[in-house]
């Protein structure tokens, strides 16, 4: 028998948020916009200020970041999602920079109190547990330590299983709404977005351990893996990319070391054909941020590949993910905690991969980082680099052979500017230098 609940209107729900609180949302697909949309009629109507807003990166509006709640809503997130993105860069939202595996902990080492955690889950089952579905990431830390939580059950919330299912003793409002979670919506790659999952494919492994991101890098590098055997799934998330391969039976995480046959990720974002697929699916276990991105369980897996993205990279191979310039663009996320376990895993490969140049023809690849841009990989932990028109491996060279192997894959239109700065930074020595 389905356990019964008690549920009231989201207006009266938010009734528990106090001027001062601060307040965690559920992430990507599953951010509330019923609780977030009463919230915010609280704050129109002069109940609320100074009231702080946590959460990664969240799909749909996010309208507490409007500049008519200024001085209502205080928005410090731990990543800069597109909906959010021009607050941020006009001083009205702001960000906590934070490697995502550590954003558990800003709730339960008490960096950030959490006053009220409002999520989405399932409804109930016989024996009185729902399922954080798409996104448990550091939302079940917030409410783990919460004064309340507030959770809307909607049918439409897949039922997950990992550390997504949680007892309904640990909810103290219920809302019931069954609006279907928010998709993604992805374009198909383009050639240029083909040549660097080819090129980004051709690094992966039999029986590699992969995390991936979302775009179409990504899954033009999924769709060059279909004679691929025994991939394994450890991620921070993932989308419709591995479904097919999933199903043709290339991905069965037969090698993994820790938990071999499970595909692993902390949240989700993708089509309804993805929450389809990881609905009563135990073949998919979704975890704490905290444990999907920890890099010393990341680097148990053999062959763990780990594939990012960048905005700029530099001669030595310093890599900028979430600014242009001083205008913050997205976060740190977990970059680097996938690259340093990679890095560690026995037969694993750590690489960053992007188009040479923007979609004006200007170069990604710098001679320096723009000003103010922020480092979020070290020269340090850089190891492949992957453009459209090549790989090259950056571990274990200098200076001047990094500076030399990048310069070979960026655009040629830019290559002789780019040996041009290297010269001047190095000297005449330079030229010297084999790839």
């Amino acid at each position: 028998m389905q356990k019964t609940y008690k549920a009231v209107s989201a207006a009266e729900a938010v009734k528990v948020i106090k001027s001062g609180d601060h307040v965690h949302l559920s992430s990507v697909a599953s951010a509330p916009q019923v609780l977030i949309n009463a919230m915010c009629d609280r704050g129109r109507a002069g109940e609320l200020k100074n009231v702080y807003i946590h959460h990664l990166h969240t799909e749909g509006p996010a309208p507490y970041t409007n500049p008519e709640f200024e001085g209502i809503f205080q928005h410090n997130a731990f990543f800069v999602g597109a909906n959010v993105r021009k607050g941020v860069q006009a001083g009205i939202a702001d960000y906590i920079p934070i490697f995502l595996g550590e954003t558990s902990r800003l709730y339960r080492d008490g960096y950030i109190k959490c006053n009220v955690a409002m999520v989405q889950v399932c409804p109930p089952d016989e024996h009185g547990y729902v399922s954080l579905g798409t996104s448990v990431d550091a939302s079940l830390a917030a409410i783990e330590t919460s004064d309340y939580t507030i959770a809307v059950v909607n049918k439409n919330v897949p039922r997950s299983f990992g550390q997504a299912m949680i007892p309904m003793s640990m909810i103290d409002i219920f809302v019931e709404d069954n609006t279907p979670l928010e998709p993604a919506h992805f374009s198909e790659p383009d050639a240029l977005e083909t040549a660097i999952g080819h090129n980004c494919a051709e690094l992966i492994e039999d029986g590699a351990c992969l995390q991936m991101g979302i775009g179409a890098i990504p899954n033009a590098a999924l769709s060059c893996l279909k004679n691929h055997k025994d991939l394994g799934v450890h991620t921070e998330m993932f989308a419709d990319g591995v479904l097919e391969l999933v199903e043709s039976g290339v991905i069965t995480g037969a090698n993994k070391m820790v938990d071999k046959g499970k595909l692993v990720s902390t949240f989700l974002m993708g089509s309804q054909r993805v929450y389809d697929f990881i609905n009563n699916n135990p073949q998919v276990l979704m975890m704490d941020v905290a444990y999907t991105n920890d890099p010393f369980i990341i680097a148990q897996q053999p062959k763990m590949t780990a594939i990012n993205s960048a905005l700029q990279v530099d001669l030595t191979g310093q890599i900028c993910a979430d600014s242009l310039g001083t205008k913050f663009y997205s976060g740190v996320g977990g970059q680097i905690d996938f690259i340093y376990g990679a890095a560690r895993s026995k037969g694993g490969k750590a690489i960053i991969a992007m188009p040479s140049v923007t979609n004006k023809g200007q170069s990604k690849i710098a001679p320096t980082l723009l000003d103010g841009a922020g480092v979020v990989t070290t020269r340090n932990h850089m190891h492949w680099f992957v453009t459209e028109y090549g790989s090259v491996n950056l571990y274990g060279k200098s200076l001047q052979e990094r500076a030399k192997l990048i310069t070979s894959i960026a655009h040629p239109d830019h290559r002789e500017s780019l040996e041009k700065a290297a010269f001047e930074r190095f000297g005449s020595h330079y030229r010297f230098v084999s790839k």
